[in-house]
């Protein structure tokens, strides 16, 4: 599920909720609803992007992040902690699901 909100600051977020309520990712600020609304029809008609999409990090507490790039490799988005590179991956999983993306 996608929820767009606008912030106090008068930017817009998106953000990426499991079936069960969970945020997977909050996307960076957009000026606006039409902005957001692109950039995921962007994201949608990348499929087979062979993960290009997904960036796996590692925070300095050794915990496990992904950040969402667009066609450009702009980073539009970042998940919360992860506490294992499995649970990282089955994120990505979740995320791809959420967005009708086939990263694979």
């Amino acid at each position: 599920m996608i929820k767009i909100d606008k912030k106090e600051d008068g930017f817009y977020q998106f953000i990426l909720k499991s079936d069960n309520g969970n945020t997977l990712l909050k996307s960076v600020s957009f000026n606006t609803e039409n902005e957001i609304d692109s950039t995921l029809k962007d994201i949608k008609t990348l499929k087979n992007a062979n993960g290009k999409l997904f960036e796996r990090r590692t925070n300095t507490d050794g915990k496990f992040l992904v950040e969402l790039k667009n066609s450009k490799g702009k980073i539009i988005g970042s998940s919360g902690l992860y506490s294992s590179e499995a649970g990282m991956e089955n994120g990505i999983l979740n995320i791809s699901n959420s967005l009708d993306i086939d990263f694979k």
